[in-house]
């Protein structure tokens, strides 16, 4: 079976020896996901609801990268360092992305990501079924 690996050419994944996005025929698992631009800049400081906006923007290209879409997400893991002043924001981005899909997602609070200013991180799992021919 075909084991793609997606990168975004960032110095840490090769340091910590991950890949943003692995696909396995039609499974495709998107890495925990924060929101840094191209230039790996933190968008959004102190701003929950941009930081999760851009989050699912790179996970959104992730997925492209690997052959997949938003709607073959079936599930979703949101961590936020503060979920009592932040769910409804991140909540309100996530589904801007994924009220029509639904996917089984898990929102928890963490005491910090790898970055103090970093509010939120998310990770997606997707299944890309495959279409047969008559």
């Amino acid at each position: 079976m075909e084991h793609q690996l997606v990168t975004t050419g960032t110095p840490w994944e090769p340091l910590v020896g991950y890949s943003r996005a692995v696909r396995v025929g039609p499974h495709v698992h998107i890495s925990g996901t924060t929101a840094t631009n191209e230039a790996g800049d933190l968008v959004g400081i102190g701003n929950p609801y941009e930081q999760a906006r851009q989050t699912l923007a790179n996970i959104v290209e992730a997925l492209a990268a690997a052959g997949a879409r938003p709607e073959h997400v079936i599930r979703t893991r949101i961590y936020v360092t503060n979920i009592e002043a932040h769910w409804e924001a991140i909540g309100r981005a996530h589904g801007e992305v994924f009220r029509d899909i639904r996917p089984a997602s898990s929102m928890v609070e963490v005491a910090r990501l790898i970055d103090s200013r970093m509010l939120v991180e998310m990770e997606a799992d997707a299944y890309v079924p495959t279409v047969h021919g008559p």
